[in-house]
């Protein structure tokens, strides 16, 4: 949701480019998260150790997913508007941290 608000605001400033721009830097951050929750639904660790090793795994993998995502669209978007990107990259990371934190 945060990642369509940042979007909207990027079409209102900067047209179809904006909105595309905000809509992927939400992705990169959802689609990183999601392959995080992937391994670790798909590890089945018998041990703490086990625990640690699939959890520091999958974390690898979500920042390696980070990385090349942010490299393909900066270098083959060439219409990419900077600040919608980061705008909406940087808010659907604070608010995936700040969901993690907040209890029922």
């Amino acid at each position: 949701m945060s990642a369509l608000g940042v979007a909207g605001i990027g079409s209102i400033w900067s047209g179809w480019h904006g909105a595309l721009s905000g809509l992927l830097g939400g992705l990169v951050n959802i689609t990183a998260g999601t392959a995080y929750a992937l391994l670790l639904r798909l590890g089945k660790p018998i041990s703490a150790a086990g625990t640690l090793r699939t959890m520091f795994r999958a974390e690898a993998v979500k920042i390696t997913l980070i990385v090349l995502q942010l490299w393909f669209i900066l270098t083959t978007y060439a219409d990419v508007v900077h600040a919608v990107f980061f705008a909406s990259f940087v808010v659907t990371v604070l608010v995936s941290q700040t969901a993690i934190l907040i209890r029922d």
